[in-house]
């Protein structure tokens, strides 16, 4: 697979023209290169739907201006025909689902977001067969229709309800009736859980089509925090419920709706209603309901067994940990067919690795075992008795793609590449597609079999690697490094085009730093990274760290900063400026970082402890006191701030604006739910009263990305000037 993927790598064969572009003079990467024109963004294959008779799938794509889902041969990787033309039914989608028979699909379109993943759309229905279309609820935004799996229904939220359409009768009935804004929601996640449970759908039908689960939130007694819309001539108030750390979360409860006797069954999840509900999983009999539950401390998960239709339910597996138990949700839990059991995950034995458990909960092996991590779970073939996972074992920085035995045994690597890999396997599991980059290549997505057989390259980015040759582009070097305490920390770095060892160069660096989280990847980059290649093209050194309580190796090193978050974090950054300003080419009279989110927290703190160290900082959108953050992330590392007020306030920047006392550029939308502007605020009054020179910018209802219309291009342009002026 190796030799004939390479043929399509352009560090292999070089055409003459590209040849030719290494004799020309190099074009600076321009900031209107990296953010007007987007020259550096790559082309992806979209909308990968795997079809049932395990030959074709289809994928979406754009045509003059319209979508269209086109049919691809496996055994070819050739587009055989086109299933469905927007510009002739006269609908621009943007998303599409297949009924189980692909006679019929689903098309959203007019999407509109409402936080992170939340989103309204308008929805319908195409017979593919008759060509006929119909909208769904008559010209009304609905969230997450979703087909049920015997063809018959479709299922949907409106105004926090949950609803169903018989397909074949056009009868729609509403499941609940008690949804209102701010108070119940049903089916969909409260604010919260969409945050840092990564989800907005909360409903699943079960496989026989028969049921609904959802999930019910009970936010009324959940604290409201209120942001303004500026642009009228009195300013609107908006009102959302948002818990921060130690306040009152929503309670949540699991119900299921018999489609046959149209009656709702509660599940038992205990006695206690100061918990997490956070996933449910329909087993393959339709009788049964697996739950997952967390504590309030998120330092035991429960995995429940529900019997449907009686709600009585039973622990089966208990997870504790000293500090929390982790949490990743990619598809961690499958059950197993003929009651053989089921495969989730684990980092109990210090690394997170699956673990096959049978219906009683009882653990019958360990399937994976190493110091390195699982990080997702792609499928398990149970006629064949394998599992498809991705993993750090090549290297914490990398991800690749294994398959292996149930039994543990007969490992195959399947994505030998150096660099990142995305997998999105069929339902078979006789073919995956496979999105693979690395710091020096752009995205190349490929269809293989089973075996890791290449069948055809679907996108290589041609194009986008000849342009790259024609600017001063320089990669990422890798470094790993010390720290005091013997601590080894990797980190990129990149230099300016013509780097020249005999002279000083400013230096950069880009922090993220948050819990699991990691930014020193072998793979391609986003806008930041181009940006970052601007600022290399005018003379600045960037690098970015990695430090403790990042991801990817394994549990001690991630649960380092528990309790106390900000102080070995701050430590690392701190360390690796001084050690990277010991290196001869680095001017150590200017060093700046710069952050985002958790990196703006990070990058204001390291300012003000750092204060030998670090001369500037921007702190893009940065919580300064965690005291203001939410329930589920905040006190799943620092508990709640009523047992544990000396890690909320002791590595608050609040606590350290007297220290400050080199330049800082503080960002902030006013529209922010995620983060909220009254962190900014507060740092703000806090700099004040220890009469601290800042500057700062804020922008008018822009929510945590900071975006729309002009509003990128006039963040990248003022944090670029305030580098030049200021590092």
């Amino acid at each position: 697979m190796q030799a004939l993927l390479k043929v399509f790598f352009f560090f292999i064969f070089l055409s003459a023209s590209q040849v030719s572009l290494f004799a020309q003079e190099k074009q600076k990467i321009g900031l209107d290169d990296v953010i007007r024109k987007q020259t550096f963004v790559p082309q992806l294959v979209r909308g990968i739907n795997w079809m049932r008779d395990g030959q074709f799938y289809s994928s979406l794509r754009k045509t003059e201006g319209y979508a269209q889902v086109v049919k691809i041969n496996l055994t070819t990787g050739e587009q055989t025909d086109v299933l469905i033309d927007g510009r002739e039914i006269g609908l621009d989608f943007s998303d599409y689902a297949f009924n189980p028979e692909e006679s019929m699909a689903l098309l959203a379109s007019e999407v509109t977001p409402i936080y992170r993943r939340s989103s309204k759309a308008s929805y319908h229905l195409l017979d593919l067969n008759t060509g006929e279309m119909r909208e769904l609820e008559n010209g009304e935004q609905i969230s997450y229709a979703s087909l049920s799996p015997d063809n018959r229904r479709v299922a949907f939220v409106k105004d926090n309800n949950l609803f169903f359409e018989n397909l074949r009768s056009g009868e729609k009935i509403q499941v609940t009736t008690d949804g209102q804004k701010n108070a119940i929601i049903n089916g969909s996640a409260d604010w919260v859980y969409e945050e840092e449970f990564s989800m907005s759908k909360a409903f699943e039908w079960s496989p026989d089509g028969k049921k609904l689960a959802f999930i019910r939130f009970d936010e009324r007694e959940v604290p409201e925090f209120n942001m303004q819309k500026w642009g009228k001539l009195y300013p609107e108030d908006y009102h959302f419920k948002y818990p921060k750390a130690g306040e009152q979360n929503a309670r949540v409860s699991i119900w299921v709706y018999d489609i046959e006797s149209s009656q709702t069954q509660v599940m038992d999840t205990g006695s206690e209603t100061d918990v997490y509900l956070p996933r449910i999983y329909w087993a393959n009999d339709s009788q049964t309901l697996a739950i997952v539950r967390l504590n309030r401390l998120q330092n035991q998960k429960d995995i429940i067994f529900s019997d449907v239709n009686s709600g009585e339910s039973k622990v089966i597996l208990s997870e504790k940990a000293a500090t929390y138990v982790d949490l990743n949700f990619n598809d961690n839990f499958i059950f197993l067919p003929d009651e053989s059991g089921f495969i989730t995950t684990s980092e109990k034995d210090g690394f997170k690795h699956i673990y096959h458990h049978n219906m009683a909960g009882e653990q019958l092996s360990q399937i994976t075992e190493g110091e390195w991590e699982v990080t997702a779970l792609v499928g398990v073939d149970a006629e064949k008795a394998r599992v498809y996972y991705i993993s750090t074992e090549q290297s914490p920085m990398e991800r690749h793609f294994y398959s292996i035995a149930l039994n543990g045994k007969r490992k195959m690597l399947l994505s030998p590449e150096s660099g990142t890999h995305n997998i999105n396997m069929s339902p078979d599991h006789r073919f995956f597609i496979d999105t693979h980059s690395s710091v020096d290549l752009p995205p190349q997505t490929a269809l293989y079999n089973e075996s890791g057989e290449l069948i055809k390259l679907l996108e290589g980015n041609q194009q986008l690697q000849e342009k790259i040759l024609s600017y001063d582009f320089n990669e990422k070097s890798f470094f790993t490094f010390e720290t005091l305490d013997g601590t080894s920390l990797n980190g990129y770095l990149i230099k300016p085009p013509g780097f020249d060892p005999g002279k000083t160069y400013p230096l950069l660096l880009y922090v993220y730093g948050g819990p699991g989280s990691q930014q020193v990847m072998n793979t391609w980059g986003g806008t930041r990274d181009w940006w970052h290649q601007h600022l290399a093209s005018a003379g600045y050194l960037v690098a970015c760290v990695d430090n403790r309580g990042t991801g990817g190796r394994g549990r001690a090193f991630k649960h380092s900063t528990y309790g106390q978050l900000g102080k070995l974090e701050t430590q690392d950054q701190i360390a690796a400026a001084q050690y990277l300003a010991a290196e001869p080419f680095v001017d150590s009279d200017r060093i700046g970082i710069w952050g985002w989110s958790y990196g703006g927290y990070m990058s204001s703190l390291a300012l003000m402890l750092g204060n030998e160290t670090f001369k500037m900082a921007i702190s893009v959108a940065p919580v300064t006191s965690w005291r203001y953050y939410d329930t589920i992330y905040t006190e799943r590392y620092l508990k709640t701030p009523q047992l544990n007020p000396e890690g909320y306030d002791d590595y608050s920047p609040l606590s350290h604006v007297s220290k400050l006392t080199g330049k800082l550029l503080l960002i902030h939308g006013t529209g922010d739910d995620n983060v909220h502007f009254q962190n900014s605020v507060e740092l703000v009054d806090a700099l004040i009263a220890a009469d601290k020179q800042f500057d700062t910018f804020y922008y008018p209802n822009r929510s945590h990305g900071i975006s729309g219309g002009n509003t990128t291009w006039h963040l990248y342009r003022m944090m670029t000037d305030y580098i030049k002026e200021n590092l």
